[in-house]
């Protein structure tokens, strides 16, 4: 049983399974299809609409607390906002939904301003100056480990490390935006010269993105009982893979041109302060090497997790053709999924000095569950391609055909508590 919401004047906010409800409000950047200027805007999403928080000074007075915020926002300097101090964020958040809440006064002034999203376009919600993505899937990692060397399916490595590589930033791209078939060299038979062809094994990895909001200086660790502050909120992330250049390419230095062609995440960060109610215990195996202690804390031991749930669905030409909808093939679930907090990625990231900048995205890693129905990508699926799924048109997929749509859906939902989503990745592939 969900908790009642406390409601919005904006009614579509209101409905059960509502992605975007005033418990939610996250941040986004868009512009409106008609404005022919194409001016973006920042902007936090209620139900099915868009209230632009630019120029919004110009509508209503503000409160001294979120003067300096909305300033930012007025610049359209989101990755400045993110690097605010979380009382700062709080201010905001709490102005926002004195906003929208229902019987406020603002109704009237604020109607007017409300975009539809379905009139927009949505562009990355924040520039996003560096991309790590980690290796935090336990499952995922064993069942790749498994197919590659099964005396050994983790390296030895793993359960004491977040493991990642550095990735590219340039190619992350929203929601939406087509992603190209990649081109690369793939391994050929013994003793032949490698082929330079589109990739036959193009993937899909079930990720979720976070995103860091204050910044560290370099050679300045972030502590655990820190590591929260530098937390600003999460996105959906799609890790595209070209396996077959993966496997010809990643050894000695592991992934290079098989993943860096596209990241696909979804337009809405998915704030700290709307994910609090779902936290829950991060826990360990008592089989399991337990964490060294810098990346151990009583914080994140009673509230280091946070539950939230994955959903895959495929979209073929076909289906579209056949007026099917997107089908469902696979469900998991992060905090049960994911190996390390995202306390321990922000703690393990900056252990050397690294540095972190305001808008720097970490991928969690592939996010299978336990059972292979909760696989998080196709390789996994398919057992390396061996055994096909059938879709419920009678297509096979052992890897993405040109025309296919991938769509991750995630949401949070707990008991006592009102249900929030984060909206839509999704991403067509073409030749």
């Amino acid at each position: 049983m969900s908790k009642k919401t406390v409601g919005s004047w904006v009614k579509s906010a209101n409905i059960e399974g509502c992605d975007f409800p005033i418990e939610n409000l996250p941040y986004g950047c868009f512009h409106e299809i008609k404005d022919v200027t194409a001016q973006k805007k920042i902007g936090v999403a209620i139900g099915d609409q868009i209230l632009p928080l630019s120029n919004l000074a110009r509508h209503i007075n503000l409160p001294d607390t979120v003067k300096v915020g909305f300033a930012i926002l007025d610049q359209l300097d989101m990755n400045t906002f993110m690097a605010l101090s979380t009382s700062s964020h709080q201010e905001v958040r709490h102005f926002i939904t004195g906003l929208l809440i229902q019987g406020s006064p603002f109704e009237h002034q604020l109607q007017s301003l409300l975009v539809s999203q379905s009139e927009v376009k949505m562009h990355l919600p924040c520039q996003v100056p560096d991309f790590t993505d980690f290796y935090a899937g336990i499952y995922h990692a064993t069942n790749v480990g498994l197919m590659l060397r099964p005396d050994q399916p983790l390296a030895p490595n793993y359960q004491w490390i977040p493991v990642a590589y550095h990735g590219r930033s340039s190619s992350i791209i929203p929601s939406g935006q087509n992603v190209k078939r990649p081109i690369g060299q793939t391994r050929a038979s013994e003793g032949k010269p490698p082929y330079f062809q589109a990739s036959r094994r193009l993937d899909y990895e079930l990720e979720l993105g976070v995103f860091i909001g204050q910044p560290n200086p370099q050679g300045h660790p972030i502590a655990m009982q820190d590591a929260e502050e530098h937390f600003f909120g999460m996105c959906l992330l799609n890790d595209w893979s070209a396996r077959d250049i993966q496997g010809w390419e990643a050894i000695p230095l592991g992934p290079f041109l098989a993943k860096n062609f596209a990241t696909s995440i979804s337009p809405w960060i998915i704030t700290r302060q709307a994910l609090e109610p779902f936290r829950k215990p991060w826990q360990r195996s008592v089989t399991d090497p337990q964490p060294l202690s810098y990346l151990e804390s009583e914080q994140n031991r009673s509230s280091g997790a946070i539950a939230i749930e994955l959903e895959i669905y495929l979209l073929t030409q076909q289906m579209q053709a056949e007026n099917l909808p997107p089908q469902h093939i696979v469900s998991s679930e992060f905090s049960k999924a994911a190996y390390w907090s995202i306390a321990q990625l922000i703690t393990h990231h900056t252990s050397n000095g690294c540095n972190l900048n305001a808008g720097d995205l970490f991928g969690t890693g592939t996010l299978s569950g336990p059972t292979p129905q909760e696989a998080g990508s196709l390789l996994e699926l398919s057992r390396g391609g061996k055994e096909p799924i059938t879709l419920t048109n009678g297509q096979k997929r052992s890897f993405l055909e040109d025309g296919d749509t991938v769509i991750f859906k995630a949401y949070c939902a707990t008991e006592g508590q009102v249900r929030i989503g984060f909206g839509e990745c999704r991403t067509l592939i073409e030749a």
